[in-house]
């Protein structure tokens, strides 16, 4: 079935970045990057978001995530509309990395 979004957990895609399987993309706003940033995201605002905008992958997986989970499936959707392969998510967004333990940074 076209346009499923994979939910993967914090441990996950923690795992896969550190790995470099995956490519993970901040769809949240600068703003919010500047607060606290994924330690290996990309940025690519939700708000402005272009699927072509998200850099090559250079054959890693792409991941989305966004603070609780909502824009990173958002931002999935519109990539898989515009024929990308991308329907990886990180559930639970930077609520559930930090739950998780997982590092942050400041400041984008």
């Amino acid at each position: 079935m076209a346009n499923q979004v994979q939910d993967l957990t914090p441990d996950e895609v923690a795992k896969g970045v550190a790995e470099g399987r995956y490519l993970l993309v901040d769809v949240r706003e600068p703003n919010e990057v500047e607060a606290e940033a994924y330690p290996y995201g990309v940025v690519v605002p939700l708000s402005t978001f272009d699927p072509k905008a998200i850099p090559d992958p250079q054959g890693k997986e792409v991941v989305f995530a966004c603070r609780s989970g909502k824009r990173s499936v958002t931002a999935s959707l519109a990539a898989q509309a515009a024929g990308l392969p991308y329907d990886k998510h990180l559930a639970g967004g930077m609520l559930g990395w930090k739950a998780a333990g997982l590092p942050s940074k400041v400041g984008g």
